[in-house]
C-alpha cells in the first residue's frame, strides 16, 4: 500500500470518527450481547442491546478496532436507537454490497457509512468494518428470539 494510498483510505473525517466513538462501553442489563472478531487483524467488538416494542432501546458497544472499525463504529453508534431489526440487517446487507460489490451507500440513518466508500478497494480492511453492523444484527435476533422464549 503506498503512501497516498494511505492518505486517501485514512481521511480526516474517518480519523474524527474513530476518535470520537458514540455508546461506548457496556449496558448494566442488555437483552442480547454479541462479540465479533475479524480473525485477519484481530478487531474486536462486543455490542450489549435492549429492545422495546420491536425497535433498540439502548445500546453500548465496546470497540477494539482499527480506524476504519472505529468510524463505521461511530457512525452506527450515533444513528442505532429507534431502529428495527429490518433497518439493521439492511444497513448491513448494503454495507457489505457497497464494500464487495460496488453497491450503494446504505439507506439513513446509516448512511453516513458513506465515508468507508475509499476502503472498497482494501479487502483485508473489510471484515473490520463489517463488524458493529454485524453484531449488533446478531445481537437483535437474540434479543427478539429471548423474548419470544
Amino acid at each position: 500500500m503506498s503512501d497516498s494510498d494511505l492518505i486517501k483510505l485514512y481521511s480526516g473525517r474517518i480519523l474524527e470518527l474513530a476518535a470520537d466513538i458514540p455508546r461506548t462501553g457496556r449496558l448494566d442489563a442488555p437483552q442480547a450481547s454479541v462479540k465479533k472478531r475479524s480473525p485477519l487483524c484481530g478487531s474486536t467488538v462486543t455490542v450489549d442491546l435492549v429492545t422495546e416494542n420491536g425497535r433498540i432501546a439502548d445500546f453500548a458497544q465496546d470497540v477494539k478496532a482499527c480506524a476504519l472499525g472505529q468510524a463505521a463504529a461511530a457512525v452506527v453508534g450515533a444513528n442505532i436507537l429507534g431502529t428495527t431489526r429490518a433497518q439493521v440487517e439492511t444497513a448491513r446487507d448494503q454495507l457489505k454490497a457497497m464494500l464487495k460489490s460496488d453497491g450503494p451507500v446504505p439507506d439513513a440513518p446509516f448512511d453516513g457509512l458513506e465515508v468507508l466508500l475509499p476502503a472498497r478497494d482494501f479487502k483485508n480492511r473489510h471484515a473490520s468494518i463489517m463488524l458493529t453492523l454485524d453484531a449488533a444484527a446478531e445481537a437483535f435476533a437474540e434479543a427478539e428470539n429471548s423474548a419470544c422464549a
